[in-house]
């Protein structure tokens, strides 16, 4: 299945539906009097957050969804039928942002959360509404209120306890490969990684995920290579474990170039993260040169540099022993890293005569040109017909 991590979609709830007009009229009974009800609700916008899926990708083909109308009132005083949600179901860790691709909107962190983003609108009142004690025979009908529309972005980020990051063939893929069973692409040239992966780890009797994204390169915030865009899935993981290529001619300046780019993403959401570095690839080479470059890079970071290789297994058990123990401190410290406040309800984007159900019905109806006084009078004439043969009754 294609990844797709983030996409535009246009919402729309759905109009609340037209109040009808309508007159009891039966033998032996004179004065049957209006008996036209009100329409039904239009059905709301509702994000989902579900199990079992990693990408946005059924929204690549499909880019608006509407909710259903209200369904209009009828005669004997019935209701119109509030109209069905529109429920889009995204995957776990997926946020919906305004149009201006900053505003967080919601941020959907749990199985089975739910965000209602657009409310429906309320239904239009019906005749009966209107009768008054000096307007006995009201012909008064309001055709509901419109519902509320936008454009936003859905964009997901993987939700993981660790992450890596690194040079392009800096053995990644790798890693996740011999410690998951996740079956990342693996070649021997740069860029073979150019989507998320996500792999659960199994330590002893405990497990955690990892998720690991394409290698960056200098200039990465800048665009350069495949940017930066698929950092934002590591934001939510507790740790990162920076993987260094140990053929490399200057260890040094590869470690630099990836806290450079981490840095130059913003915010500090990922320079702050706690990070443990691997010296990997440490079968290709010699003992003495293993010892030199760990020396450069610990006193270049200032932090233990543990050494390993994802060919062989040699060491990785025990940076996964040292991952899971810093993910276990971090949990006691922020137990809650995840659970993101979420909107509930949004501001609603239409005038607000929209929530007030006793607005003028004459201002509202010269607004949208909807009704005209001399129908009114026409169907008066011809037995109180309002035009639409819905819920009128003999």
């Amino acid at each position: 299945m294609k990844f797709l991590d983030q996409a535009k979609v246009f919402l729309k709830s759905g109009d609340g539906g037209p109040g009808a007009v309508a007159f009891r009229r039966e033998k032996f009974i004179e004065f049957g009097g209006p008996d036209g009800g009100d329409g039904g609700r239009g059905g709301d916008v509702v994000v989902e957050a579900v199990n079992g899926l990693n990408t946005l990708i059924d929204y690549r083909y499909k880019q608006h969804f509407k909710a259903q109308r209200g369904h209009h009132g009828m005669g004997s005083n019935r209701n119109g039928a509030r109209g069905e949600d529109m429920v889009l179901r995204v995957p776990v860790g997926t946020q919906v942002l305004d149009e201006d691709q900053e505003t967080v909107l919601a941020d959907l962190t749990e199985v089975g959360q739910r965000i209602v983003l657009l409310k429906g609108g309320d239904g239009g009142h019906g005749n009966a509404h209107f009768k008054t004690s000096t307007n006995r025979a009201p012909r008064k009908f309001h055709p509901g209120w419109p519902g509320e529309e936008r454009w936003v972005w859905l964009r997901l980020k993987l939700i993981a306890d660790a992450g890596l990051v690194g040079l392009p063939n800096a053995g990644k893929s790798t890693f996740l490969a011999v410690t998951t069973a996740a079956k990342p692409k693996i070649a021997d040239y740069p860029f073979t990684t150019l989507t998320p992966n996500l792999g659960v780890v199994r330590v002893g009797e405990e497990e955690f995920v990892m998720a690991d994204v394409p290698g960056l390169i200098e200039g990465a915030h800048e665009g350069h290579g495949l940017g930066d865009r698929f950092l934002g899935h590591l934001e939510r993981t507790r740790i990162l474990l920076h993987l260094i290529d140990g053929t490399a001619e200057d260890v040094v300046h590869a470690y630099e170039v990836i806290r450079n780019e981490l840095a130059s993403y913003g915010g500090g959401v990922l320079a702050d993260k706690p990070e443990i570095i691997g010296l990997n690839k440490a079968d290709a080479i010699l003992e003495e040169e293993i010892a030199e470059k760990k020396a450069a890079l610990e006193e270049a970071s200032g932090a233990e540099v543990m050494v390993l290789s994802g060919a062989t297994r040699d060491g990785v058990q025990a940076v996964l022993y040292r991952l899971l123990q810093a993910i276990r401190e971090a949990k006691e410290e922020e137990p809650g890293i995840l659970q993101a406040p979420a909107t509930k309800t949004l501001p609603p984007t239409q005038p607000a005569y929209k929530t007030n159900r006793d607005a003028d019905w004459t201002e509202y109806r010269d607004a949208h040109e909807w009704g005209d006084a001399e129908e009114e009078e026409e169907d008066e004439e011809d037995g109180g017909f309002d035009g639409d043969d819905d819920g009128d009754k003999r």
